[in-house]
């Protein structure tokens, strides 16, 4: 395994990240804790979970992914041996106060989640969306002093845009209250916007970028392959991509390259990138997204990714203007 620093932060982390978004309302507990068998045995050290993995639209109980992960690691007594990231933000129960980022729902939140965790920290917490509605003060106050208590020990965001990055980290720096250290967004080969503003934010403000759907919902893990074995023929979720998955899983092949590895390995290559979020569902996609930290990419391959993925074209404003 290869480790790198969670953001500007001294914590090290797995440069893979472990996912639950499936555990309990897709894969059960066996097969849960199986993958986490298996994840640890590795190498990987960095978990990443959140309050409604297990609700809407995964299933229909909020918290259940977080309670297995708590009931996992007491059950083989690693806690301290790992780095644990969860998030609050979306809806978690039917009253007003359910949801959000006010002072009120963080600290429910972030109780609740230490509950079902089994622990006494959380050693990343991220807020799941942008909130529009709440006062920065109130959200940065709140999460202070939860760092204060020692209950959160760094705070990521996720989902954020790049000024919303900005606006978080003057506003954090100008009042000594808790910096954001991680952004997690979707980021992939062929889903690149964040290119434009919210990596060279990262970039600019030492953060650590933790991309989310690293195959694009599957579609860089050679679907089509998999299609032509499966003798599928609805493929028509591809859209208008197809095209590009056919030059990019013919472009893997002549390489002698797994689609799915070779996707995990650009997003590795990326600087900004600490870690790529992974959720398998079973232990063979784990198998496969481990081989990935094996995979250099030469200069002439990445040029070649670059072409069957073209991004924006740079970052804003240059990407499109001049």
């Amino acid at each position: 395994m290869k480790y790198t620093r969670l953001g500007d932060s001294g914590a090290l982390v797995s440069r893979i990240a472990l996912g639950t978004m499936n555990f309990g309302p897709v894969i059960g507990a066996e097969e849960s804790y199986g993958i986490l068998d298996l994840a640890v045995s590795h190498g990987i050290t960095f978990i990443d979970t959140a309050d409604v993995y297990g609700g809407a639209p995964w299933g229909d109980e909020p918290g259940q992914s977080e309670r297995l992960l708590g009931d996992w690691m007491r059950e083989r007594g690693n806690r301290d041996e790992l780095v644990v990231a969860t998030k609050a933000q979306g809806r978690m129960g039917a009253g007003p106060n359910d949801r959000g980022l006010s002072a009120v729902h963080i600290r429910a939140a972030v109780d609740a989640s230490l509950r079902r965790l089994g622990t006494d920290r959380i050693d990343l917490f991220q807020m799941h969306h942008i909130e529009r509605e709440v006062p920065l003060d109130e959200v940065l106050d709140a999460m202070t002093l939860l760092r204060q208590q020692g209950k959160i020990l760094y705070l990521g965001s996720s989902n954020f845009a790049g000024w919303n990055i900005a606006q978080y980290r003057e506003h954090a720096a100008a009042r000594q209250q808790v910096p954001l250290v991680t952004e997690q967004s979707v980021y992939n080969l062929a889903q690149r916007t964040l290119e434009l503003e919210v990596v060279p934010a990262a970039e600019h403000y030492g953060m650590g970028l933790l991309p989310w759907s690293p195959l694009a919902g599957g579609q860089l893990g050679g679907v089509l392959k998999k299609a032509d074995r499966s003798r599928s023929k609805d493929l028509s979720h591809l859209g208008g991509r197809r095209p590009q998955i056919e030059r990019y899983e013919a472009f893997a092949e002549a390489a002698g390259h797994d689609p799915a590895e070779l996707a995990l390995a650009w997003l590795l290559h990326q600087p900004v990138v600490t870690a790529p979020i992974v959720g398998p569902r079973t232990a063979g996609q784990l198998t496969g997204a481990l081989a990935a930290l094996e995979l250099e990419l030469s200069a002439e391959e990445l040029a070649q990714l670059d072409e069957i993925w073209p991004g924006p074209g740079g970052q804003a404003p240059e990407a499109y203007a001049w």
